[in-house]
């Protein structure tokens, strides 16, 4: 008789690993969500802290990852991705705080994708490029919503997110499965602390806060990082890339349901524009399907278009 993990494997494969991407986007979109939400009675600075907290204890747990013997580098360029996993999860949040979630989101889009296009040689490229800059200026086309501040914010997490790809591949080549994000969490735990716990004060005490930012946690780090290292299993990098592609979308839609965000014309013109500029810059002709990842091969969430680290 087959055991209980065996039947969850079996159950699990089962599953196109197309709807884990989906599930996973629309995860991490419905934790900035209830983030949003909670702002008015904890700062963001708290909420982002009680992410990696509840991310951080998680991915210990599940990876147990080996921290002696490792050298200077290691070390090094684990730090190096916390602190941009930290910049990035605290820069967006500010930002979720000022100005609507899916225009976040999209601004921070950003950064992926400028990494997508830098690491190119196609000519095509430039036309991805010139989508995205329009769409950059169909945002500036706002009835006031944005705020120099939020859209700052927005630039920073992009900055950061392709700052955390960079450093998630060299991390990736150091530390085997999730190693090396669970290391880079904790990092990123110690490092929003002191902002965290003083903009929260007493507040952090609150069993109801505590459990509702347990599950932000949940939704937009172990839920989405666990559903993308399945996906990734597989299905084709090039494939995962242009599923992530839709997460400015997912933001809006989320934003429109759960914050009643309503975008103008221009701006959800703006959002089809990024969108389709990742989609352009992330697709590549067919490959041959690549054999089933492991060790530092599978680290889930990566940018749009790249292998997975």
């Amino acid at each position: 008789m087959p055991s209980g993990a065996g039947l969850l494997r079996a159950a699990g494969e089962s599953v196109p690993p197309t709807w884990f991407v989906l599930v996973g986007i629309l995860s991490v979109q419905a934790g900035a969500g209830v983030a949003s939400r909670l702002f008015a009675v904890l700062p963001p600075s708290a909420v982002v802290w009680l992410r990696l907290l509840t991310s951080a204890v998680v991915l210990l747990g599940l990876a147990r990852p080996a921290l002696r013997g490792r050298s200077r580098a290691d070390w090094t360029v684990a730090i190096g991705f916390g602190v941009c996993l930290a910049t990035m999860n605290f820069a967006i949040y500010q930002s979720f705080a000022r100005i609507p979630l899916g225009i976040a989101v999209t601004i921070e889009f950003l950064g992926p994708l400028s990494v997508a296009v830098i690491g190119s040689r196609r000519r095509t490229d430039l036309l991805w490029v010139a989508l995205a800059g329009t769409g950059v200026v169909l945002l500036g086309r706002s009835d006031g919503t944005l705020t120099l501040a939020g859209v700052l914010f927005a630039l920073l997490a992009a900055a950061a997110w392709a700052g955390y790809i960079m450093f998630s591949a060299a991390t990736g080549r150091r530390f085997s499965g999730m190693s090396g994000l669970a290391v880079a969490s904790v990092v990123g735990t110690v490092m929003v602390a002191p902002a965290g716990v003083a903009a929260g004060g007493s507040a952090l005490l609150d069993p109801r806060l505590l459990l509702i930012g347990l599950a932000i946690g949940l939704l937009s780090s172990v839920v989405p990082y666990t559903l993308e290292l399945q996906a990734l299993r597989r299905m084709p990098p090039r494939v995962f890339g242009i599923l992530m592609s839709l997460e400015p979308a997912a933001a809006a839609l989320v934003g429109l349901v759960l914050l009643n965000e309503f975008l103008t014309l221009w701006q959800w013109l703006a959002v089809a524009c990024v969108v389709t500029a990742s989609v352009g810059a992330t697709r590549r002709p067919a490959e041959p399907a690549p054999a089933p990842p492991s060790g530092a091969d599978a680290e889930p969430r990566q940018a749009p278009g790249r292998e997975p680290d």
